[in-house]
């Protein structure tokens, strides 16, 4: 089960949330841009192995606490590996004040009907049935529109809602990612089907339960706001959706009672051949300007 101190943690403590789950078909990318060519390595397990490296490195930077960074989503081999001495989660929480989450989603089908539902998660109740074992807190999926398709957003959120429920079942939080393209030829039109769909589903939820959502920054200022107001949502929080730090930032800025959970925009400026200091310092000042644009809003 949840533990009330993350549960009070992630309901209302200042902060954001920092997205480290990057998985296979995004990690050669991820690595490249922190500095390390794909020649580097060879095969999977030395990429992820740099992979992992990298996030111990941000996860144990003197800038990563539970000051700032109230929670971090982690892939699946980063939950099972060990960072100083402990499983991941655990030195999350027992040593950072870091509230752990797992990616679950196993990536997405073929986009149709302007949407791509997400594949069939296999195993899922035995991974989380592992994750409760590890301490983990909750489980982020996502699934993305292209288009403001009416049809296509709703089998979105009904999978998304199906899932969660599963999730829940095991004591875990379920964040459902439901991210709107910034490429979409009609952006807006799609968040105002996506609003609604997930109104709906909230509205359908058992009593006593409750998700977090993840969203793509809307382009109009507070469009979420009645669902981050909604009772059943512990949490709205912002993907950075392939904005800029800086452009996500000002965007979410003027989006009230919406944190940031940002994965590329927190590790832009993050590279390989940084020393330790240098590292820290870049770090630090990314945490700092995600940390005011969820908190200090205009």
């Amino acid at each position: 089960m949840t533990s009330n101190e993350m549960n009070s943690q992630m309901s209302t403590k200042p902060g954001f949330i920092a997205a480290l789950d990057q998985s296979g078909g995004s990690t050669p990318g991820a690595l490249r841009y922190y500095g390390i060519p794909d020649s580097a390595y060879s095969g999977e397990t030395e990429m992820f192995k740099l992979m992992h490296e990298m996030r111990v490195r941000i996860m144990s930077s003197p800038a990563f606490t539970g000051d700032k960074v109230i929670g971090a989503i982690l892939f699946e081999g980063t939950m099972d590996g060990q960072a100083k001495g402990k499983p991941v989660p655990a030195f999350l929480w027992e040593d950072r004040g870091v509230v752990p989450f797992l990616k679950v989603d196993k990536g997405l089908e073929t986009e149709k009907d302007g949407v791509s539902l997400m594949k069939p998660i296999p195993g899922l109740d035995s991974l989380l049935e592992r994750a409760v074992k590890l301490g983990v807190y909750g489980t982020k999926m996502r699934s993305t529109i292209h288009l403001p398709s009416k049809t296509g957003i709703a089998a979105i959120a009904a999978q998304q809602f199906a899932f969660a429920a599963q999730i829940a079942e095991h004591g875990l939080m379920p964040i459902l990612e439901p991210e709107v393209l910034i490429k979409s030829p009609d952006k807006p039109g799609a968040e105002a089907i996506l609003r609604e769909e997930l109104a709906r589903g909230l509205d359908e939820l058992p009593v006593g339960r409750r998700v977090m959502l993840k969203l793509t920054i809307p382009d109009v200022p507070d469009y979420y706001s009645p669902l981050i107001e909604n009772s059943r949502v512990t949490r709205v929080v912002a993907l950075s959706g392939g904005y800029s730090r800086k452009d996500a930032c000002h965007r979410l800025v003027a989006n009230h009672g919406m944190i940031a959970s940002f994965s590329r925009a927190l590790m832009e400026d993050l590279r390989y051949s940084m020393s330790d200091t240098e590292f820290d310092a870049s770090l630090s000042k990314a945490i700092d300007e995600i940390y005011q644009a969820s908190v200090a809003k205009v």
